[in-house]
């Protein structure tokens, strides 16, 4: 049984008279890939936001890799992806990359030669001396999710970051997440799609208004037709994480 490497305990958030988190409970063990799943306003963002140290629960508690500590006690463990996207519009996209990798400690020489790596893994190569703002909207989102990794973190952290993507790009996206967890990476992504509920995870939370219903580690079994017939506590099971070829979660009853 794999240790958690993140656990929210009860976690409250509220804001200005509205509850965007309420008593929300997960435990993401190491090495799989946990999907966020909800519509819009759920509180993902927000959880994931308590997560990473950016704002603090109102109740409860996060843990990382066992401990309370602060998120910059782990920052070399931790690749994030936030949902608003910030890249140095005017930078060209290789020194862009490498000076965001020497802010997480990595050596010039060694930021360089994974940059360039990374941008032929995901296919931009050709616009290395480009600059950001040069780029369409889906590259400058691979370019961000390439800085997101060049320190080689335990953790990885994607808030919707298959948002403005082609099919083609995001599954080049979902592809590269695969890869990391067979490497031993904990992913722990958002989403507000249906239709990859059934797909890419070992693990799934639903959350709606805030809220979600746990229950014991299961296959998943997703048959809601809509978000708006999700009652307020919904329902949040697991995906059966025992295929290692194969990891998207197959629908049962």
């Amino acid at each position: 049984m794999n240790s958690p490497v993140v656990v929210l305990d009860r976690v409250t958030k509220r804001f200005v008279g509205h509850t965007a988190v309420d008593g929300l409970s997960l435990s993401v063990p190491s090495g799989v890939i946990y999907k966020l799943l909800g519509p819009n306003g759920a509180g993902k963002t927000t959880s994931i936001r308590m997560i990473m140290d950016i704002i603090e629960p109102d109740e409860g508690e996060v843990r990382l890799f066992g401990e309370r500590r602060a998120v910059r006690d782990h920052a070399a463990r931790i690749g994030y992806l936030p949902e608003e996207r910030g890249l140095y519009p005017r930078m060209r996209v290789l020194d862009a990359l490498v000076f965001l990798a020497e802010v997480k400690g990595v050596a010039r020489r060694v930021a360089r030669s994974r940059a360039l790596e990374w941008l032929d893994r995901l296919g931009l190569g050709d616009w290395r001396l480009r600059r950001v703002n040069e780029l369409s909207k889906g590259m400058q989102q691979k370019v961000q999710f390439i800085a997101t990794m060049l320190h080689d973190p335990d953790l990885v952290i994607l808030d919707e970051p298959f948002s403005g993507l082609d099919p083609v790009n995001t599954q080049v996206l979902k592809d590269t997440v695969v890869e990391l967890r067979r490497r031993g990476k904990t992913i722990v992504f958002s989403t507000h799609i249906m239709e990859q509920a059934e797909k890419l995870c070992d693990e799934l939370c639903i959350i709606a208004r805030g809220r979600k219903h746990s229950s014991r580690r299961s296959t998943i079994t997703v048959s809601t037709p809509s978000w708006s017939s999700l009652p307020t506590r919904t329902r949040s099971r697991s995906c059966s994480g025992s295929s290692r070829r194969a990891p998207g979660c197959r629908a049962s009853s």
